[in-house]
């Protein structure tokens, strides 16, 4: 059982990673648009940017540098800030309102 990551994705045709990834990145679209949970929301946000990061992966390993793994670290550290970021504004507002309701947002409008 050996080989690396590389050999096992350009032996997997491309179209199935864009269909998977599609499939996922639509997945977390509806997730955020339907939820009304702000932890559900904030996974969803997640398994959009995982999804985009899968795809980058199976590109930059048909392709064959290291350009597309690159960025998939950067994205990476942007989806860790956002969890730190969002996990804080969840804790805030579970502290006011005693919920994590997102409609709950509306009534602050005025």
């Amino acid at each position: 059982m050996g080989g690396d990551v590389n050999t096992f994705i350009q032996q997997v045709p491309l179209e199935y990673f864009i269909i998977l990834c599609t499939l996922l990145f639509c997945l977390g679209v509806l997730g955020v648009l339907l939820r009304k949970n702000a932890i559900v929301i904030l996974g969803c946000v997640e398994l959009m940017l995982n999804s985009v990061n899968l795809l980058l992966a199976a590109f930059s390993a048909y392709k064959g540098d290291g350009n597309g793994q690159m960025l998939v670290f950067f994205i990476m550290v942007v989806a860790a800030a956002e969890v730190a970021v969002g996990l804080a504004i969840i804790a805030m507002m579970y502290r006011n309102t005693k919920s994590v309701d997102v409609s709950i947002f509306n009534k602050l409008r005025g």
